[in-house]
């Protein structure tokens, strides 16, 4: 049996991670009394003995917890911003050319960001195949639930909602400045030399999240079917991602539509000059918990989707 310690399971994303590792018989939590939850010693000792540590912590905490930890085999999965495009870290993202092998065999994951997720699932691809420059001027948004804010913005949206209050019904973009704290590792991980003009927006449901990269024909070295095509290759039969010709309702695309589960859907829109990707997941799943999960289980040759929801 593998031992798994959660450092900050008190936070959405831990407590998410925390019913999943309970709900399993092949793993022991490692838990810490509520009073040495922030004991540096206590800590340090949980770390190293665990197979598995979660570290579900702002930036800063996350980086010291990074250095407690002496026993080269404890394998590290870090959800915060920290690490994610730091060198020595593997980035947690499967599904991409590649990578599954080496997450399996690292010790230091680090978990992808919730709209960063959708976009990488979306550019990296076509990067990779030639389809668009890594020079290319790209434009997306990405609507989110608002549990992605954490237990702060879920009381907020919830006392907000239950007295409808106008602000909180539609739809709020925020990150007006374009330095969204995804950005860094989209460009990295998906080769991009110029960033993306990036519009984060939170809706008023709990959870689910669609990102949509919007793209010219005068920027793509291909077409649409192209683009299809190599989709449908890399995502087929390939962990929790997926490509579907046309999954929308009746020809609208719900945001909701995967909340509660920790698949992702990508598909193409659009006409041949104006082209529209776009991705489905919930922002709790494959955006954070469900992927953490997916790297912990390649990291202990489980079965990948062990634990997880999918279609």
């Amino acid at each position: 049996m593998k031992r798994v310690f959660i450092d900050g399971s008190a936070g959405t994303t831990g407590l998410r991670i925390r019913e999943r590792i309970s709900a399993r018989s092949d793993l022991e939590p490692v838990v810490l009394p509520e009073e040495l939850r922030k004991d540096v010693s206590a800590r340090r000792d949980a770390l190293n003995s665990a197979d598995i540590a979660f570290l579900c912590l702002p930036d800063a905490a996350a980086i010291e917890a990074v250095s407690l930890v002496e026993n080269p085999d404890t394998v590290i999965i870090d959800t915060s911003t920290a690490h994610r495009t730091a060198d020595g870290w593997e980035y947690g993202f499967p599904e991409l050319a590649g990578r599954r092998e080496r997450i399996a065999s690292a010790r230091r994951i680090a978990n992808p960001g919730c709209h960063a997720s959708g976009f990488i699932a979306l550019v990296e691809p076509l990067v990779r195949a030639g389809l668009i420059s890594s020079d290319v001027t790209l434009s997306a948004f990405s609507l989110t639930g608002y549990s992605g804010g954490g237990k702060k913005m879920i009381a907020d949206y919830d006392s907000r909602l239950a007295v409808k209050d106008q602000v909180y019904l539609g739809g709020r973009q925020y990150a007006l400045g374009q330095t969204h704290k995804h950005l860094p590792e989209m460009l990295k991980v998906c080769n991009l030399n110029v960033s993306p003009a990036f519009c984060p927006i939170i809706v008023p449901h709990f959870s689910g999240m669609e990102t949509t990269v919007t793209l010219f024909a005068r920027d793509l070295n291909g077409s649409p079917t192209d683009v299809r095509r190599v989709y449908s290759e890399l995502y087929r039969n390939n962990g929790l991602v997926r490509y579907v010709d046309d999954p929308s309702e009746s020809g609208v695309l719900s945001s909701a539509a995967l909340s509660g589960r920790d698949d992702m859907e990508v598909s193409v829109y659009g006409n041949d000059e104006r082209i529209l990707l776009v991705a489905r997941f919930d922002n709790l799943g494959k955006g954070a918990s469900g992927a953490a999960i997916q790297n912990m289980n390649l990291a202990l040759g489980s079965s990948e989707t062990s634990g997880l929801v999918s279609s």
